[in-house]
């Protein structure tokens, strides 16, 4: 009597701890769409695809876009996505923000500035290259290439953010517009930090209003700009021109890197080395990781995947961000499985494919068709899986909110926990017999990515209706403006 009011009162507590479960998933989708602009369609799989793209940066040279997350309670850890364009021969002027970034090179090269333990460091990155820019670091990017767009990537960690919007930048070079933090000075003050008279000050401050992304000695540009000018000085006249400018320095600040910024470094930097060559290090900072030069963790005929964590690239370790790359061939599948220890935020970089993602109480979360451009995210412990449409390979490239090695449980295929829990326990579970379940749970012997599958998204005729239906829900970033896949 005593063990079955004990089993009556667990499972009394189970069907509690249920409902209030669901219960709490329905509201933080009730509290997501309530901040959502009301002309995006109502739709029960969309709260899981980022779509709230806004622009953070535009100029004649380039723009940022940022998607921002509104998980709300049932996020582990809130993270943006930005995608970041340069025209070719343009500048991301000097600047730090109050959120880390880890950059992902989607094409063309960059060339990035970063103050690390007060000295500078200096990177050429490429397709593939991940680079770390810790919260409140100075740093600066260039497109030097001729002819050529830069894309980026990025994760946005806001853990360490003022709470003013997606991230605050303040720029350390300015005019008009962007305004220099330096303008908030009284002229005076300035003037005696420089050690120049109050007209040069002046002068400084006023004269750049293209924006915080500009062209540099491009015939694009609307007239030559300051740092257009700079860059047309002799290096020596240059270094000394800099010199007597930029003599205003903060004190190193005591921190997780001991990191400090310095403009009379950052812009000697910027014009003053640009003749190194293509390739050489400069500074103390870590370096890039290329995530291409990796060999795949799991590779078999139907697709591979890398995942990154803090033993393979350590700079992801002080911003407690994950890294991972996935590619399915046509109609395959990246079996269901469930991510004990993170969330997962992707972006499609090729192809299309259907994702779909389950509630803890077994009901359907999200069941959509992605295609280059789109984002999304499952939350930690939420089931999923992604399945490659039959036109065409699938790939995409994410974020995870833990630097740790995640080691995802699979639900179904020769790997997963079903084959590693006894079958009578199954086979209780499921109130079948045991040769029943084993026949099912062994009938697939390959695993983590599963042969084409009957779920997969047909092919691009025998679709059009349906990508056309979707495509009125899942907002395109497009491939020119935002991501710039040529």
């Amino acid at each position: 009597m005593g063990n079955g009011a004990a089993h009556l009162l667990l499972l009394l507590v189970l069907c509690y701890g249920v409902t209030m479960a669901v219960g709490l998933y329905r509201e933080e989708k009730e509290d997501w769409r309530g901040d959502r602009n009301e002309t995006h369609i109502d739709r029960e799989e969309e709260w899981l695809l980022l779509q709230d793209s806004k622009p953070v940066v535009k100029t004649d040279a380039g723009e940022m876009r940022v998607l921002r997350n509104y998980g709300g309670r049932i996020i582990d850890r809130p993270m943006h996505i930005g995608f970041i364009t340069m025209e070719p021969r343009t500048l991301f002027v000097p600047q730090y923000i109050d959120s880390s970034l880890i950059l992902f090179i989607r094409t063309g090269e960059a060339k990035v500035g970063l103050i690390y333990k007060d000295e500078l460091a200096e990177r050429r990155l490429k397709i593939g290259d991940i680079y770390r820019i810790p919260a409140g670091s100075a740093f600066y990017l260039m497109n030097a290439e001729e002819g050529q767009r830069l894309n980026i990537i990025c994760s946005i960690d806001p853990s360490e953010s003022l709470g003013l919007g997606f991230f605050q930048s303040f720029y350390i070079g300015g005019g008009t517009y962007p305004t220099s933090i330096l303008a908030g000075f009284e002229l005076e003050t300035l003037s005696t930090a420089f050690n120049v008279t109050t007209d040069e000050v002046t002068e400084i401050m006023t004269r750049q209003h293209e924006g915080p992304i500009v062209f540099v000695g491009d015939s694009r540009a609307p007239r030559p700009s300051l740092w257009t000018k700079f860059l047309q000085l002799k290096e020596q006249d240059r270094l000394q021109h800099l010199k007597r400018m930029v003599k205003f320095q903060q004190q190193p600040s005591q921190g997780e890197e001991q990191r400090t910024w310095s403009w009379r470094k950052l812009l000697i930097s910027i014009f003053g080395q640009e003749n190194k060559k293509k390739g050489e290090k400069v500074g103390k900072s870590p370096d890039s990781y290329n995530i291409y030069d990796r060999r795949p963790d799991f590779r078999n005929n139907y697709g591979w995947s890398i995942a990154l964590d803090e033993s393979d690239y350590q700079p992801l370790k002080y911003s407690g961000i994950g890294v991972y790359l996935v590619n399915l061939t046509a109609g395959s599948m990246l079996a269901p499985h469930v991510n004990p220890t993170a969330t997962e935020y992707g972006i499609v970089l090729r192809g299309s494919g259907r994702i779909q993602i389950v509630f803890p109480n077994g009901t359907q979360a999200m069941d959509a068709i992605v295609k280059e451009g789109d984002a999304f995210w499952v939350p930690r412990y939420f089931p999923f899986c992604q399945i490659a449409a039959r036109s065409g390979p699938f790939e995409f490239f994410g974020f995870t909110t833990s630097a740790r090695e995640n080691r995802p449980q699979f639900l179904v295929g020769a790997n997963s926990i079903l084959q590693t829990l006894r079958s009578p326990v199954l086979a209780a579970a499921f109130g079948v017999s045991e040769d029943r379940i084993n026949r099912v749970i062994k009938a697939q012997r390959e695993a983590v990515i599963l042969p084409s599958a009957s779920a997969a998204p047909p092919d691009e005729e025998e679709g059009v209706a349906k990508f056309e239906r979707v495509q009125k829900v899942i907002k395109s970033f497009g491939n020119e403006v935002i991501m710039g896949f040529d």
